[in-house]
């Protein structure tokens, strides 16, 4: 039976030289392996209270979508600097080369609310842990990240235990 990591083509020296780049795109275009991504990104969760998925961009939306879906939830996403049209909260977070900025609608999220956070993956954690900040500033909690990918040895599962987050990742790629 194949896995999740069974179905991430890795392409090497893309974006630059000597990354391996872990294409999930090959994981969504075939449906039983998108499935089974889904299934087990929320197994975790069954049965928690969650009010809603937040999915950061890009691949994030597709995943949190989906799961928001399943669960029978709504999903807010989290964007690029400049991509939504009403009034934003922004966070800005460290790139390897620089900064950026993340920002979410001022309303989508009520106090007390619960959160699960779903990306495609975990690097060093900046966009998630920027995504984390919105989410709390808003007054809401976050109970989970889930992860298709870690790459354990860039340090984000450290950098979000670190602020308490429970994370979940489907597979993990040393070396990255």
């Amino acid at each position: 039976m194949k896995t999740v990591q069974d179905y991430i083509r890795t392409i090497p020296d893309f974006p630059h030289e000597g990354i391996m780049f872990r294409d999930v795109t090959t994981l969504f275009s075939d449906p039983r392996g998108f499935r089974i991504a889904i299934d087990q990104l929320l197994h975790p969760y069954a049965g928690q209270p969650i009010d809603k998925v937040v999915g950061l961009e890009a691949r994030g939306f597709i995943l949190g979508g989906a799961i928001a879906h399943q669960l029978s939830l709504g999903f807010v996403p989290i964007r690029k600097k400049g991509k939504l049209p009403g009034k934003t909260i922004e966070q800005a977070y460290k790139l390897e080369y620089g900064e950026a900025v993340m920002e979410v609608h001022d309303d989508v999220l009520q106090p007390g609310e619960k959160v699960l956070l779903v990306d495609d993956l975990l690097a060093t954690g900046g966009t998630a842990e920027a995504g984390i900040k919105l989410i709390e500033r808003m007054g809401a909690e976050v109970i989970g990240c889930a992860f298709i990918i870690d790459l354990p040895d860039l340090g984000g599962r450290k950098k979000l235990a670190a602020l308490g987050m429970d994370v979940h990742a489907l597979c993990a790629f040393a070396g990255d």
